[in-house]
């Protein structure tokens, strides 16, 4: 449910995130286009004719005799056959400074054909229109360079302010989408849960029934039959309650210090003698006292199904691997057994409820496909990680406390 919730948010906060992201993007490349054809325009329609209106703001006339005012600062340099400057003009209040003659004759000098340039309007306070032997004309875009900033400036603010609105608005949104997802997971783990507890009772009823019952060659049979099958659904409706009871989990505030190397330990000591029994072999590297702040109870139940699982799935004359290690702030706990490789098309799901690899095979030895569902759930309940990896005919469960 939470991998839902997550997934929801993330789409939804990514798509309102990017229309806004694109949004001021296009905003602000649209208003430097605006300047930047401003200025390409009105340097290229500038002639020798304003060369005759010192200290005034140029009139220009579009191709419409539409009159077209500047609303920026420029200064005309005259120059001879030799790019000498013979003269020079202020278009504006403001006279002639060294800074702005020193940028005329770095420029004269830098330039052999005539162009236009305009710099970048972000970063540069000037560009210019040059015709070599006739005038260079220079723009003060400083003030472009101001507005331009205040805008980009502006949409950063806005961009900061917005993303905090929309992660509360995905929040919402979220909340309002997955809410009937999660009621009807509710009800469905309530079902598991009080259908188990129903069955439960009645189930006990018959196998104290079966085994007060008198047998003889006739009946023994069914009646094996019957002990038979009672056995098995009192081990699924034990194994609905473990799960229903992990996907609930339990308080944190309940979780105490414990010591993890001590409790893989003790399981790695009662499965010793069952993988005897099919010839396997247990060899543990636990460092010692690791500790974790768990519930005991959980953790013991995780490292039952992961080595249960790990000698049921192993080949005959083969080892189990249990490693028990610190890895930087990480606590990793690793079961490796040599078997048939898991497919890898199956690998992200073999967590999932009631999945069986082998269906046939596990049907004969009363697994359910729950085992690794629940430990799943209790890894996750304690902020932890689970991975599996197969190859080779060597399969490595791995689960990484932080």
């Amino acid at each position: 449910m939470d991998k839902l919730k997550n997934k929801t948010f993330y789409t939804i906060f990514s798509i309102i995130s990017l229309f806004i992201l694109v949004t001021t993007i296009v905003f602000n490349i649209q208003s430097y286009q605006k300047e930047y054809n401003g200025i390409k325009t009105n340097l290229t329609r500038m002639n020798r004719m304003f060369f005759e209106t010192p200290n005034k703001k140029p009139i220009i006339k579009d191709q419409n005799d539409k009159i077209i005012i500047m609303d920026y600062n420029f200064y005309t340099f005259i120059l001879d056959r030799n790019n000498n400057i013979i003269n020079q003009i202020s278009h504006n209040e403001n006279n002639f400074n060294n800074e702005i003659t020193s940028k005329a004759r770095q420029i004269i000098s830098n330039n052999y054909r005539s162009n236009i340039r305009i710099n970048n309007l972000y970063f540069s306070n000037t560009s210019y229109n040059f015709k070599s032997g006739e005038y260079l004309v220079i723009v003060d875009t400083s003030n472009i360079r101001t507005r331009l900033s205040i805008i980009l400036l502006i949409t950063c603010i806005i961009i900061a302010l917005s993303e905090l609105a929309v992660y509360y608005i995905s929040k919402e949104i979220t909340k309002w989408i997955t809410n009937p997802v999660e009621e009807s997971f509710s009800k469905q783990k309530d079902f598991i849960a009080d259908a188990s507890h129903e069955l439960k009772t009645p189930l006990a009823v018959i196998m104290a029934s079966i085994d007060c019952i008198e047998t003889n060659k006739k009946n023994e049979k069914y009646i094996n039959n019957i002990k038979s099958e009672s056995d098995r659904m009192n081990n699924l409706i034990t194994k609905l309650l473990d799960l229903s009871k992990s996907e609930k989990g339990i308080n944190k505030e309940l979780y105490s210090l414990n010591n993890l190397s001590k409790i893989v330990e003790k399981r790695v000591l009662v499965f010793d003698s069952l993988a005897y029994e099919i010839n396997v072999t247990i060899e543990q590297s636990i460092t010692k006292d690791i500790k974790l702040k768990c519930s005991e109870q959980e953790i013991d139940e995780v490292v039952s199904i992961l080595i249960d699982n790990a000698i049921k799935h192993s080949f005959k004359n083969s080892v189990i691997k249990v490693n028990l290690y610190k890895d930087k702030n990480q606590i990793i706990l690793e079961i490796t057994n040599n078997g048939k490789d898991i497919p890898e098309d199956e690998l992200d799901k073999i967590f999932e409820r009631f999945y069986r690899s082998d269906k046939s095979r596990n049907r004969d030895s009363n697994r359910y496909g729950l085992g690794l569902a629940i430990a799943k759930n209790i890894v996750n309940n304690h902020n932890g990680e689970i991975k599996v990896f197969s190859k080779n005919n060597t399969t490595t469960f791995r689960v990484i406390f932080k």
